[in-house]
């Protein structure tokens, strides 16, 4: 019996993510004793703030350690109302809220709840790796909208009413990007929403994430604050894995029309049920407690893109546009492509520049082809300024040293 007989037919269809991918490629070379510098993961290097961790050994010394709600712990679901009352203006209740494991399970929920075969999810491109393989996976089909730098990465309104048909089904919108860094004005948002406006059977998925990871003194806005016409079918996603630098806690949230609420909450029901009661917990602390350490790590990723964005551009085939946030750059190598590097691999695609990165100059990347956009790369500058100036300083000497084919 097949792997083809037994399997799903949209799981089989369905890719692996290409930066874990990258990651484990990386990491294997690094315990075959190489000096490999890894910029592929979206993970803050920092540790979770401290009072954020004793919330959750509070948690477990109290006996906190049973089953919770599905939708989560009422205490958490009033932090997180609160959350996105005080920083986002939605005037949001507890019931308006629903807890997940994870940022991920709450974007699939909210697809599997939804989806029907054949449904359309348009999702421009750059995009992260996992949205159209959740599409897929659900029976969706994924509509992708081509954003290049010439719009910085950004969706216009006149390419989304282009894509707009009697199909669609969710919009998804992702700022601060990734893997790009882009991020959408109120303005940008509000000429989107116009277009939006004109097709109510439309949902929006908001994938604000990297919400606290906006540079340069500019101020976040997310789609149901600067439209709020279309805040009863936009669902607004959040979680504490990046603002917190608790990605291994696995909680994801949102808020959104209760129909939608409700069904994500059926689903998870039959799926994982509540979330980890310690982690949501520890949760609770980091979104009542002190926000300095948001601060102070925004101020750090900052220098930190400064840093990589100098470098890349010093590279000769490179072209960095400067990111406005999230933690990754995102990186034309088109003056690569159709080279050879010093080691001879033909540079012949994105993905060839990064394996011959890693294996000829022990840094690892994720080629932006798995992202929706060819000849570019994801460098994430989630580590110490110390190694990111190692890796860029072995990055320009690749690209010196490459040749023609």
């Amino acid at each position: 019996m097949t792997s083809a007989q037994v399997l799903n037919t949209r799981l089989a269809a369905a890719q692996p993510s290409a930066t874990y991918r990258m990651m484990d490629r990386a990491a294997l070379r690094k315990v075959a004793g190489h000096p490999v510098i890894s910029l592929t993961a979206g993970e803050p290097d920092f540790d979770t703030p401290l009072h954020v961790r004793e919330a959750g050994i509070a948690a477990i010394g109290a006996g906190h350690t049973r089953y919770t709600p599905v939708a989560g712990l009422r205490a958490l679901r009033e932090a997180v109302a609160a959350k996105y009352q005080r920083e986002n203006g939605l005037d949001v209740a507890w019931q308006d809220t629903i807890v997940c494991s994870g940022g991920k399970q709450v974007l699939y929920n909210a697809l599997a709840a939804t989806l029907n075969e054949g449904d359309e999810v348009i999702i421009p491109s750059p995009y992260w790796v996992s949205y159209p393989e959740m599409v897929q996976i659900c029976g969706g089909v994924s509509v992708i909208v081509a954003c290049d730098a010439a719009t910085g990465f950004k969706l216009t309104p006149a390419a989304l009413e282009a894509a707009i048909t009697p199909r669609t089904k969710w919009l998804i919108l992702n700022s601060p990007s990734n893997p790009t860094g882009a991020v959408y004005s109120r303005e940008e948002l509000e000429a989107l929403g116009r277009a939006l406006l004109a097709h109510p059977h439309v949902l929006i998925l908001s994938d604000d994430i990297y919400e606290h990871l906006i540079f340069d003194g500019a101020a976040f806005c997310t789609l149901a604050q600067a439209v709020p016409a279309l805040r009863e079918r936009t669902l607004t996603m959040n979680g504490v894995s990046k603002a917190y630098a608790m990605t291994g806690w696995r909680i994801g949230f949102g808020t959104g029309p209760r129909w939608l609420l409700e069904a994500m909450e059926k689903l998870q029901g039959q799926q994982t049920s509540g979330a980890c009661s310690i982690s949501q917990h520890a949760a609770v602390a980091a979104l009542n407690g002190p926000k300095d350490f948001i601060a102070q790590s925004r101020a750090q990723f900052q220098r930190r893109r400064d840093l990589l964005v100098a470098q890349l551009n010093q590279a000769p085939g490179l072209r960095c546009e400067t990111p406005a946030g999230a933690f990754y750059a995102f990186v034309s190598c088109a003056g690569l492509i159709g080279r050879r590097s010093a080691g001879g691999a033909l540079l012949d695609s994105d993905e060839a520049v990064a394996v011959a990165l890693l294996e000829e100059a022990n840094v690892g990347v994720v080629h932006g082809s798995a992202f929706g956009l060819a000849h570019h790369l994801r460098f994430a500058y989630a580590i110490g300024e110390a190694p990111l100036q190692q890796a860029g300083a072995a990055v320009r000497d690749f690209c010196a040293l490459a040749g023609p084919a």
